[in-house]
């Protein structure tokens, strides 16, 4: 057992512990824990699946769908949450429950496509460019309204809500202005989409280093990998 599986069980009750002050402190839902498990071992992640995490999110296509054959006999629910190319939707639309980082009406064609019809409607997030980063993907503020209101309306997908990735800030009061700016956003589409729509109920927000600012301002899933499992050799600005 390596160091960090050793502290899975630490590690997770801090990162529950956090979430549940700030839902106290700012009367907010427990938003859906989202262990973010990219490069982590498989017995890493049967450890966090034995102590009741099952929502877990990948980033890199390929390890995914291995790990998703070693871990079969778990009921996990996996989350796409990495960048996206055109040739690896079928398999994403295929394996996996949620995605969402869908940055371009070009992908939600796709997946709408190759959803297989047997399987439930695929549940899809939009990716918001909050910070208009020249360096980062998404829709931005003023585009995503309208994007919305035609990715809702494609088949075999759900048009659940909105994610974010923004650029880091120094402390909580900064970090939840944009989290607040993604709330404003869902509330926006959902004024605006058709009444046979479903509304959007879901804003993918929050890492390890801004949990409290996100949950604050509304999350529902925080997407959580280096407090859940430990530092990684090379860390990423999506967990």
């Amino acid at each position: 057992m390596t160091i960090s599986e050793q502290q899975i069980p630490d590690r997770l009750k801090q990162v529950t512990n956090r979430i549940e002050q700030v839902c106290r402190q700012h009367q907010q839902s427990h938003p859906t824990l989202l262990a973010v498990s990219k490069t982590r071992s498989i017995s890493e992640i049967r450890e966090m699946y034995q102590l009741g995490v099952t929502q877990f999110g990948e980033n890199y296509l390929q390890e995914s769908l291995e790990k998703q054959q070693q871990l079969i006999d778990c009921d996990i629910c996996w989350h796409f949450i990495g960048p996206i190319q055109s040739n690896k939707t079928r398999s994403i639309a295929e394996k996996f429950q949620w995605v969402h980082s869908v940055d371009r009406l070009k992908l939600a064609n796709r997946l709408s496509n190759q959803r297989p019809p047997q399987l439930p409607e695929l549940n899809i997030c939009l990716q918001v460019n909050i910070d208009n980063e020249s360096s980062k993907s998404g829709f931005s503020a003023n585009e995503v309204v309208d994007a919305a209101k035609a990715i809702a309306q494609l088949p075999r997908l759900r048009l659940r809500g909105l994610m974010c990735i923004p650029e880091p800030r120094d402390n909580t009061h900064d970090q939840r202005q944009p989290f607040a700016k993604m709330q404003q956003l869902l509330k926006q589409i959902n004024q605006q989409l058709s009444a046979n729509i479903p509304p959007l109920d879901s804003l993918s927000m929050g890492m390890s280093s801004d949990i409290e600012a996100a949950v604050a301002e509304g999350s529902t899933i925080v997407r959580v990998g280096t407090a859940l499992f430990g530092p990684r050799s090379t860390q990423s600005s999506t967990t």
